[in-house]
C-alpha cells in the first residue's frame, strides 16, 4: 500500500500527525460536556391540567374525557395514559420514537385549543415533554435560621423571584422547581349578608368582575405621519382596581346613581393560598428546590457555577431574610466517583497492557512502539465524541476503558510479522514495509469486524439502543485509529528503532520455558489432529456442542437495564384514602421518628457494625390528596441500598398504610419507576376493576413476600373509600326560591374552597384571583349544610333547604389506559430475582390463575412497563446480534473470496459465547449480575474480536500454501507455530487491558462489570479453542488440488 510506504518515507511527517493528534484530543476533551448518563429521546409529552377543588370522577369527566377524545388519532402517538385526583388530572402521550417531538407538541397543542368548554375555574393545561436531562442534577432545602417564626411556606415570592431565579441564571441551568411554598393570590372574600341586601347571587359577582378584567386591542388609527394603537385597556392589576368595579349601578327619579361595589360587599386583599404540601428536612419544616440542566450542558461546569451562586445567597441574601439554603443532593459527586474510577481503569488497564506487551517482547523500544497506539486512540475517540455530540458519561467512558485493551491487537500483528522477517535477515526498511503490507488485509478485516458489529447498535432507536451508542462509538473509533496507526505510524517507528544497535533484548527464564512448553503442546496436538479428518471431525463436533450446550446451562436470566448506585432511596406512602394533610404530616413524623437514630446528624456518621448505614439527608413530602414521599442518601454512598428496608419497616404498625420504596435508576426519568412489572387491570367499572385487583394483589404478596425484599405499589388505590359529601339538589325546592342548579353549585364551591375568577398580572408576576367566603367558617361536615346561598330576591337560604346532603365514598384517584379505566399493580421483585424470571411468575401464578377463575368479561389484563421494554428491546437485541454475526461472516468472504474460510473462522464465536457465559457465572458467585441489556452488549462485541484470531490462522495458513508451495498439513502447523504468539499476546493485553473494569469495586462499576465479565471470558476461552478447532477444521475443508486465491 502506499501509504505504508509513504510513512516509510516521511517520519517528520508521521510525528507531527502523532503530536496533531494529541492536541485535537485535548482540545475536544476540554469541550466534551460530562453528565452521568448519554442523552435519551424519551418520546413523551404529559398533559396536566388543575381544577382545585374538583373531585377525581369531576376532573374525569370534565377533563381527561375530552382531552383523549381531542387527541385521538394522533400522528405517531402510540400509546395514551391518564389519572386523575382531586384538583389535578395527567395526560401522559407516548409517541413513536421516530416521531419529530417538535411536531409532536405543535400537533397536541392544536388538538388542546379545539377543546373550548372546560369548566370556568380550571386552568389550562401545561405540557411538558420527557427526556433523562429532566431528571434534577441538584436538591437544595431553605430553612428558617433561629428566631424567625414565620411560616416558611409564605416565604414563596422570595423564593421564586430571589433563589430560584439566580439559580436559573446559572449557564446550563434549563430551569428550578420549588415545592412546599404557598402562591400568592388576590382574594375577594364576600359578605353573605350584604349580597343579599343588595340582591347579588355569587354568579352575578363572578361574572362582573370577570368581565371587568379584559384588555382588547381594538386597531389602529393613521394621523398625518403617525399610527396610534388603539387599545381598550381594562386588566385588573391592584387590589383598588377590584374594589372599585361597580356591580350594580341604578339612576333614582331625579337622575341621580347608585352604585354597589365590591368594595361595598367583600374585602380584597393579597394573601397566600393554603399550602398544599408540607416538606421536613431532618426535623425541620422546609422548601425544596431542584436544577434541571440544559440538554448538552457540562454538569461538573453546571454545578460549579451553582455552589458560587448558593455561597453568595447564603452570604449576602438570605440571612436577613431569617432564612439559609443547603444542597442535600448533587448528582456531580456520583459522576466524579464514576469519572475518575474509570480513568483510573484506563491507566492501570494501560500499564498492565504494557507490561503484558514488555513481558512478550523484552524490549522497551518495541514496547513503547505499540504502546503509542494506546493513547492515541484514546484520544482520537474524543475527538470524535466531540464531533458526533456524545458525552462523557459512565458508559462512554467505559467503552474508551474497554478499548485500552483491544487497540494493541494490530499492532502486535503488524510488529511480531516485521520481526519475523526481520529474523530472517531481510533489511530493516523492506522488513517493516513487507511486514506491514503482508497483513494488511488480515488486520484491517479484524478490526473492520469489531467496528461493524456496532452498525445494528448504532441505528438501533430503543431506549437501550440509545444508551449503548456512546460506547459503541468510543470502541469503533478507538479500534479504527488503531488499525491507522498499525499501517502507518508502527512501521515508521519499527524501522526506526531496529535500525539502532540499542534495541536489545532481556530474557525471562522461567517465563521462556513455559512459553515453549504450550507452544510445543499446541503444535503436538495439531500434529496429532491432522492425521485423520475423522479425528478433526469428532473433537470439533465435540467442542461446538459442549460449549453450546454449557452457555444453555449456565445463561442466567434476562434483566432490562443496570440501575446503577446513585445515593438517594426515594419512597411513597401509600395511606388510607380520605386521610387529610395534616393526618399525613403525623404519619410522616411518626416514620421520621423511626429513623432519627440513624441519622448522622444525631449520632454521628459511623455506623455499628452489622448495623445499616447511618442516614446524611432525610426528608418527606406530605401532599394534600393523600400522598407523601421520602427520600433518604447515605453517608457511606455505596451502601445506600440497605436504606430500603429500613424505610420500609419504619412504616409497619401504621393501619392500613405501606410503601414502596426503591432506589432510583440511572436511566430512569422521575422517581419511583425503573426496574419493575405493571399489572394492569383494564375494564369500565371501578367497582369491578377494584375486586379484581384486590384479588391479584393477594396472589402478588403470595408470589412476591414483603419480607423477602419484594415491594408493590397499586396505582391508584385498592379501596374505593375516600370520604365524598354529595349534595343532590332538590328541583322543586331551587324552583320555589329562585335559585338555578349553578348559583347552588357556584355558592357552594365559594364558601367552601373558593372559586377562581380569573388569572391577573400584578407587577409582571402571575396570580389567581379568587372569590371566597368567609374564611375557615366550615371545619366539620355538617357547616356543609349551613353554607349560605344568597338569591337574588335578597334571601339567605342554607344548603340543606335546597337540596339533599349525601355522605358517600369514592376514588381518591381514577387512572385511564386507552381510554379506559384501569388499576395497575406495581411489583418490583428482589434485586436477586431476574426480571425475567419474575415476569415469568406473574404469567404463570397471577394471570393465569385470574383468567381461569371467571375473569368479569369486560375486565382485561395486560402488562407493561419495564416487562413490555425488556421483551421488546430483547427481540431488538437478539436481531442486531444475529445481524452483526452475520456482517462479520459477509465481511470476510470479501477478504477470502470464499464462504468456505469465513464459515471456518466463524466457529470461534460459540466457544467464546460459552466462555463469556462461564465469565458471568463465575462473577455471579460474588456479585449478583443478571443478564442485562449492557451485559448482552459484550457478546455483540464478542462476535466481532473473537474472529480475528481466526483470522490470522487461515490466512497465514492460505498464504504459506500459495507462497511457499507447501501442503496443507505443513502450512497449517506453520501457521499455528507463527500465530500462537501474537495471539495469545493480543487476547492477554485485551485481557489485561480490561480487567481493572472488573475486579475494581466503586461508582458506575456496577454498570459495566456483567460486559467485562462476558468478554474477559469470551477471550480467555476462545484463544485456547480457537487453536483447538480452527486447525482440524481447515484440515477438513482444504484440497490438495484446491487452487488458494
Amino acid at each position: 500500500m502506499n501509504i505504508i510506504k509513504a510513512s516509510l518515507e516521511r517520519p517528520i511527517a508521521i510525528v507531527s500527525v502523532i503530536i496533531m493528534t494529541i492536541i485535537l484530543g485535548i482540545v475536544a476533551l476540554d469541550r466534551i460536556p460530562i453528565q452521568i448518563a448519554p442523552d435519551v429521546n424519551k418520546p413523551i409529552i404529559s398533559v396536566t391540567t388543575y381544577w382545585f377543588g374538583a373531585s377525581p370522577y369531576e376532573m374525569e369527566r370534565e377533563i381527561v374525557n375530552r382531552q383523549e377524545e381531542a387527541l385521538q388519532g394522533l400522528e405517531g402517538l402510540k400509546k395514551v395514559t391518564a389519572s386523575t385526583r382531586e384538583g389535578r388530572s395527567k395526560v401522559e402521550l407516548e409517541f413513536d420514537l421516530t416521531m419529530d417531538m417538535d411536531r409532536a407538541l405543535m400537533l397536541v397543542s392544536n388538538r388542546l385549543n379545539q377543546i373550548d368548554d372546560y369548566p370556568d375555574d380550571a386552568g389550562e393545561p401545561t405540557l411538558d415533554t420527557s427526556g433523562l436531562d429532566d431528571n434534577a442534577i441538584a436538591w437544595f432545602v431553605i430553612s428558617k435560621t433561629e428566631g424567625n417564626e414565620r411560616n416558611i411556606a409564605a416565604y414563596g415570592d422570595i423564593v421564586e423571584d430571589i433563589v430560584q431565579d439566580r439559580i436559573e441564571r446559572v449557564p446550563g441551568v434549563a430551569r428550578t422547581n420549588a415545592y412546599g411554598t404557598s402562591e400568592t393570590e388576590l382574594r375577594v372574600t364576600i359578605n353573605p349578608e350584604k349580597m343579599a341586601y343588595f340582591g347579588l347571587t355569587v354568579p352575578k359577582v363572578i361574572k362582573v368582575i370577570r368581565e371587568a378584567n379584559s384588555s382588547i386591542s381594538a386597531g389602529d388609527v393613521k394621523e398625518g405621519k403617525r399610527e396610534y394603537i388603539v387599545r381598550a385597556e381594562g386588566e385588573i392589576q391592584s387590589e383598588i382596581q377590584v374594589k372599585e368595579i361597580v356591580l350594580i349601578s341604578e339612576q333614582d327619579l331625579n337622575g341621580r346613581f347608585g352604585r354597589v361595589t365590591v368594595d361595598d360587599i367583600a374585602q380584597v386583599e393579597f394573601t397566600f393560598k393554603e399550602p398544599r404540601a408540607a416538606i421536613r428536612y431532618l426535623g425541620k419544616q422546609s422548601i425544596a428546590i431542584n436544577a434541571v440542566r440544559q440538554t448538552g450542558a457540562n454538569v461538573i461546569d453546571v454545578m460549579n457555577g451553582i455552589k458560587l451562586t448558593l455561597n453568595d445567597l447564603n452570604k449576602n441574601v438570605l440571612p436577613e431574610l431569617g432564612l439559609k439554603i443547603e444542597q442535600v443532593y448533587d448528582e456531580t459527586i456520583y459522576i466524579d466517583s464514576a469519572v475518575d474510577l474509570v480513568q483510573q481503569n484506563i491507566w492501570m488497564g494501560g500499564i498492565l497492557a504494557i507490561i503484558i506487551l514488555l513481558i512478550f517482547l523484552r524490549s522497551w523500544q518495541s514496547t513503547i512502539v505499540i504502546a503509542v497506539s494506546i493513547p492515541i486512540s484514546v484520544v482520537a475517540a474524543f475527538v470524535a465524541m466531540s464531533v458526533l455530540g456524545k458525552t462523557i458519561n459512565v458508559i462512554s467512558l467505559a467503552g474508551i476503558a474497554f478499548a485500552v485493551g483491544m487497540v494493541v491487537d494490530a499492532a502486535i500483528v503488524v510488529l511480531e510479522n516485521i520481526f519475523r522477517l526481520k529474523e530472517k535477515g531481510e533489511d530493516t526498511k523492506v522488513a517493516s514495509f513487507e511486514g506491514t503490507s503482508q497483513v494488511w488485509q488480515a488486520v484491517m478485516v479484524s478490526a473492520l469486524t469489531t467496528v461493524l458489529v456496532f452498525v445494528p447498535i448504532l441505528v438501533m432507536e430503543l431506549e437501550a439502543g440509545q444508551l449503548l451508542q456512546d460506547i459503541a462509538v468510543a470502541i469503533s473509533v478507538a479500534v479504527l485509529m488503531s488499525l491507522l496507526v498499525s499501517i502507518t505510524i508502527l512501521p515508521a517507528l519499527t524501522s526506526w528503532i531496529l535500525s539502532k544497535k540499542t534495541n536489545k533484548k532481556f530474557k525471562i527464564s522461567f517465563l521462556d520455558d513455559f512459553g515453549r512448553f504450550i507452544s510445543d503442546k499446541i503444535i503436538a496436538y495439531v500434529n496429532f489432529i491432522l492425521r485423520s479428518k475423522q479425528y478433526s471431525l469428532i473433537l470439533v463436533g465435540f467442542l461446538i456442542f459442549s460449549t453450546v450446550g454449557i452457555s444453555y446451562l449456565l445463561l442466567p436470566k434476562l434483566e432490562y437495564l443496570p440501575e446503577g448506585n446513585r445515593n438517594l432511596i426515594f419512597g411513597v406512602m401509600l395511606p388510607p384514602p380520605g386521610y387529610n394533610l395534616e393526618t399525613l404530616i403525623d404519619i410522616a413524623e411518626s416514620v421520621e421518628e423511626k429513623v432519627k437514630p440513624l441519622w448522622a446528624s444525631e449520632t454521628g456518621v459511623k455506623s455499628e457494625e452489622g448495623q445499616p448505614p447511618k442516614i446524611q439527608n432525610f426528608f418527606f413530602v406530605a401532599i394534600a390528596g393523600g400522598r407523601t414521599l421520602f427520600g433518604a442518601s447515605a453517608v457511606e454512598e455505596s451502601r445506600v441500598k440497605e436504606l430500603i428496608p429500613v424505610m420500609t419497616k419504619s412504616l409497619y404498625g401504621e393501619p392500613a398504610t405501606y410503601g414502596f420504596f426503591s432506589q432510583p435508576g440511572l436511566f430512569v426519568r422521575g422517581y419511583g419507576g425503573g426496574r419493575s412489572i405493571d399489572l394492569d387491570i383494564i375494564g369500565s367499572d371501578l367497582n369491578t376493576i377494584t375486586a379484581t385487583a384486590q384479588n391479584a394483589a393477594a396472589l402478588v404478596m403470595k408470589e412476591f413476600p414483603r419480607s423477602a425484599g419484594n415491594q408493590m405499589r397499586p396505582k391508584p388505590g385498592l379501596i374505593l373509600g375516600a370520604p365524598e359529601i354529595q349534595i343532590v339538589p332538590s328541583r322543586i325546592k331551587l324552583a320555589d326560591n329562585n335559585v338555578t342548579a349553578s348559583e347552588l353549585s357556584a355558592g357552594i364551591d365559594a364558601f367552601n374552597s373558593g372559586i377562581r375568577i380569573d388569572e391577573i398580572i400584578v407587577n409582571s408576576k402571575r396570580m389567581d384571583l379568587t372569590l371566597m367566603g368567609v374564611e375557615n367558617s366550615i371545619n366539620f361536615t355538617q357547616g356543609i349544610e349551613n353554607i349560605p346561598i344568597v338569591t337574588t330576591n335578597g334571601k339567605i337560604i342554607p344548603v340543606s333547604s335546597l337540596s339533599d346532603i349525601v355522605y358517600t365514598t369514592g376514588p381518591t384517584e381514577i387512572r385511564h389506559i386507552e381510554g379506559e379505566r384501569a388499576i395497575t399493580l406495581q411489583i418490583k421483585p428482589a434485586d436477586n430475582i431476574p426480571l425475567e424470571g419474575a415476569i415469568e411468575t406473574v404469567k404463570t401464578k397471577i394471570i393465569n390463575p385470574l383468567k381461569s377463575s371467571n375473569l368479569p368479561s369486560d375486565i382485561r389484563i395486560d402488562l407493561s412497563g419495564t416487562a413490555d421494554e425488556l421483551t421488546i428491546t430483547w427481540k431488538a437485541m437478539a436481531v442486531n446480534l444475529l445481524v452483526s454475526i452475520a456482517i462479520v461472516y459477509l465481511l470476510m468472504t470479501i477478504l477470502f473470496e470464499s464462504f468456505k474460510y469465513p464459515f471456518i473462522i466463524m466457529l470461534s464465536v460459540p466457544p467464546a459465547a460459552a466462555g463469556g457465559v462461564i465469565g458471568l457465572f463465575l462473577l455471579n458467585l460474588t456479585t449478583f449480575q443478571p443478564l442485562d441489556m449492557l451485559t448482552i452488549l459484550g457478546f455483540v462485541i464478542l462476535s466481532g474480536i473473537v474472529v480475528n484470531n481466526a483470522i490470522l490462522l487461515v490466512h497465514r495458513t492460505l498464504q504459506t500454501i500459495k507462497n511457499n508451495n507447501l501442503s496443507i498439513n505443513d502450512a497449517i502447523l506453520d501457521a499455528t507455530n507463527s500465530r500462537i504468539r501474537p495471539i495469545f499476546m493480543s487476547t492477554l493485553t485485551s485481557i489485561f487491558g480490561m480487567l481493572p473494569l472488573v475486579i475494581f469495586p466503586g461508582a458506575g462499576s456496577e454498570l459495566y462489570k456483567g460486559l467485562g465479565s462476558v468478554i474477559l471470558g469470551g477471550l480467555s476461552l476462545s484463544a485456547i479453542l480457537t487453536l483447538l478447532i480452527v486447525p482440524p477444521m481447515l484440515k477438513l475443508f482444504l484440497s490438495d488440488k484446491e487452487e488458494i486465491r
